[in-house]
């Protein structure tokens, strides 16, 4: 596998890799699904960490449909990502949050490798928080759900024709891996050791 820097594209997942974002989102569902019982909100928890890169929209309707075993309408799930999207905003707009390690490697080299965000959290707020902690200049773009992260970086690969053996995507979580090997280009597990068994692993960027 090539070196880091050998790549010309590097699509970025964001919670957990640009960002120490996590706890505050963990709060978000918390909060959000405050009036249902704790029990099922622990279990919408569990399944919340155990699937980092899957979209809010995807956990408010997988709460319903398994762990409360109810039907659900868009509205109502599109209801919930607002308001928790407005919880977001309250707190993620602090560059205290930013992870400087990766930060670091960002800004030294966004202008010698083509440098793409692909997140699973809501893309307009994605954008808006990278506006307010000046992170924006550094990518070509910033995207997020409600389209699926494999989407994300298969519309991403055609539409600026890059080759698959050019791009890499780094993420913290399987579902960051799955969204790689689906679209058959190359994954660097950070910020999760248990990734080092599926694929390598950056333990710091400052190391390479």
């Amino acid at each position: 596998m090539k070196k880091l820097i050998e790549y010309k594209v590097i699509l970025w997942d964001f919670d957990g890799v640009i960002m120490d974002s996590m706890p505050i989102r963990n709060k978000g569902f918390e909060l959000v699904l405050s009036e249902y019982p704790i029990h099922e909100v622990d279990a919408l928890m569990a399944y919340h960490k155990a699937n980092g890169g899957l979209s809010r929209y995807a956990k408010f309707r997988y709460f319903f449909e398994v762990i409360k075993n109810e039907s659900v309408t868009d509205e109502k799930i599109a209801a919930l990502a607002h308001s928790f999207s407005h919880i977001m905003l309250q707190y993620l707009m602090n560059k205290d949050l930013l992870i400087e390690d990766s930060v670091a490697y960002i800004q030294k080299n966004y202008t010698a490798q083509q440098m793409h965000i692909v997140s699973a959290s809501d893309g307009v707020e994605l954008n808006t928080i990278c506006n307010a902690v000046d992170l924006q200049t550094y990518f070509k773009t910033i995207q997020g759900s409600p389209t699926p992260k494999k989407q994300l970086v298969n519309n991403i690969i055609q539409q600026f024709n890059y080759s698959l053996d050019d791009v890499v995507l780094i993420g913290d979580s399987a579902n960051d891996y799955d969204a790689a090997s689906i679209n058959k280009i190359d994954f660097l597990g950070y910020n999760n050791p248990n990734l080092a068994a599926l694929a390598p692993y950056i333990k710091a960027f400052s190391n390479l």
